[in-house]
């Protein structure tokens, strides 16, 4: 994590490489089209981690190297992403959101027919 100070409050950032490239997750720059955040459309964001399994089941796994990713069978219609959105100085929030995999540009390619959609937190 990387910190900022603002008077006496001093914010988390998260701690990523910011990159385009399609074969990596983490740190991956990318657009946000979310039912459940609409304040992230049209806003450029940066995946952090990796919640796997995380529409399926109240304990999921917490994901944040590409290897961890890979090892778990990748990012999968059932997973959501925790992403930061990219400030205007460059720099990444320190408030974090967390879609759907499917809604996040370059992954929505991992929707499935039926794939189970409920919300965090339901049963």
């Amino acid at each position: 994590m990387t910190t900022k100070t603002k008077g006496i409050a001093i914010f988390l950032r998260p701690d990523v490489e910011v990159h385009t490239d399609p074969t990596r997750v983490i740190g991956r720059r990318t657009t946000c089209d979310s039912a459940e955040h609409p304040y992230l459309r049209g806003y450029q964001v940066v995946v952090v981690a990796v919640l796997k399994n995380a529409l399926r089941s109240d304990e999921y796994l917490t994901l944040t190297t590409d290897d961890e990713i890979r090892a778990a069978g990748g990012v999968g219609p059932d997973d959501r992403l925790e992403v930061a959105p990219i400030l205007p100085d460059g720099t990444l929030s320190f408030a974090t959101s967390d879609p759907r995999a499917t809604d996040v540009h370059g992954f929505c390619d991992r929707a499935r027919h039926g794939a189970e959609r409920r919300p965090r937190g339901k049963r």
